[in-house]
């Protein structure tokens, strides 16, 4: 009689959370009721063996039914619950009914009461919740035949009736809450999964746009800021300082397209890293207020391209001008701040589509879990002040 295989393992992957559960609860609860109840009625068999009880043939029945009960409950909680399992439990059973007349004194079959009626009632239950219905039902109808036959060949009807009417009940009620279960708990799991697909294919869809932003970032930072300063006329004639961000803008495009290795994010020397920006725009007069400072490596390039793109902006937008690069830690992590005397403007006229304020300085900032303030007015200079909390 095939029945559905319950393992006690958790499920292979993360889908099921719900079904998993089901399974142990469904495995366990089987194992330990058929084994409790077969030993307690191993126990109450034997202490009652008035006639027609035959001693002869109640001793090996109970002997083969309680070694029979600790093989199932081990072998479940093992193994799982298989088809032989549930078929040599349900042959037994009915075996035992049928010899009622053998087996229980006639002074404790009334009243369902009896040790063969706890047995059929164990049995009729642990097949609805380890076998599927087409099977499990007729597992309940064939142990209560059983049980109505033994009882009538007792001579009480009256037990044979009644318990067989218990048999069916227990046989339905356990069958249609078994069902119902596992559809509500298969439904659980479907809407788990389909959460989970789409916290995927989200997370997936994040990560390749972070991931195109940050190439604009670059891009916008290096290569699109020179061919700007160009063309605003900011470079004029040969220049050493032009070739040399050439160079660094080309060291950027090669990073980008190399993707044989991840750049470890041990702590690096911010300070060194804002020095270097320093040089890398020498035709922008910048005052240097560095406090030593080390940070994740993740952070240090966040924050040195965050203030490389804010004097760029400088050189690019207010030649003539001087700016203030600032260091420091304080109790909530790291403050850089970038200072020039230029013309200023209003934040709030910048338009939606500019790139560099919102995306290479804020964006940035963002995406390392710090923040980024931006204070100007026209005829008073910029102020940008970069906070990042992770250093105290």
């Amino acid at each position: 009689m095939p029945a559905v295989p319950v393992r006690t393992a958790p499920p292979a992957v993360l889908d099921s959370p719900a079904g998993g559960a089901l399974n142990l609860i469904f495995t366990t609860l089987p194992a330990v009721l058929r084994l409790t109840c077969g030993l307690v009625a191993a126990v109450v068999a034997l202490s009652v063996r008035t006639p027609p009880v035959q001693t002869a043939l109640l001793l090996p029945t109970v002997a083969v039914l309680t070694a029979w009960s600790l093989w199932y409950a081990a072998r479940t909680l093992h193994g799982g619950v298989t088809p032989s399992l549930v078929a040599g439990d349900v042959a037994l059973t009915t075996a035992a009914c049928l010899l009622i007349p053998q087996l229980v004194a006639p002074e404790v079959l009334p009243g369902e009461g009896s040790w063969i009626a706890v047995l059929a009632s164990t049995t009729v239950i642990n097949a609805q919740v380890t076998a599927p219905a087409r099977w499990s039902i007729s597992a309940g109808l064939l142990v209560t035949a059983g049980y109505a036959t033994g009882a009538h060949a007792a001579g009480n009807p009256r037990e044979a009736t009644a318990h067989a009417a218990t048999l069916l009940v227990q046989t339905g009620c356990t069958a249609m809450m078994s069902a119902v279960m596992r559809r509500r708990i298969s439904r659980a799991d479907r809407s788990f999964a389909e959460h989970q697909r789409l916290a995927r294919e989200a997370l997936l869809a994040r990560t390749a746009r972070e991931s195109e932003r940050r190439q604009n970032r670059d891009l916008h930072d290096t290569v699109l800021g020179t061919l700007t300063m160009i063309g605003l006329g900011a470079v004029s004639g040969p220049s050493v300082a032009l070739r040399e961000r050439c160079a660094a803008d080309l060291r950027t495009l090669t990073a980008l397209a190399d993707a044989r290795g991840v750049p470890g994010d041990g702590p690096v020397a911010l300070d060194d890293r804002l020095r270097a920006v320093r040089d890398r725009l020498p035709e922008l007069p910048v005052t240097l207020e560095l406090a030593a400072c080390a940070a994740p490596a993740a952070v240090a390039d966040a924050v040195t391209a965050s203030v490389y793109a804010a004097l760029s902006n400088v050189a690019r937008h207010a030649p003539g001008a001087t700016a203030e690069l600032r260091l420091a830690r304080d109790a909530r992590g790291v403050v850089v701040e970038v200072i020039d005397d230029g013309p200023g403007f209003d934040p709030a006229t910048v338009l939606p589509h500019r790139y560099g304020l919102r995306e290479s300085v804020r964006g940035r900032m963002a995406a390392i879990g710090g923040s980024a303030r931006i204070d100007s007015a026209p005829g008073a200079g910029t102020r940008i002040r970069l906070e990042w909390p992770g250093v105290g």
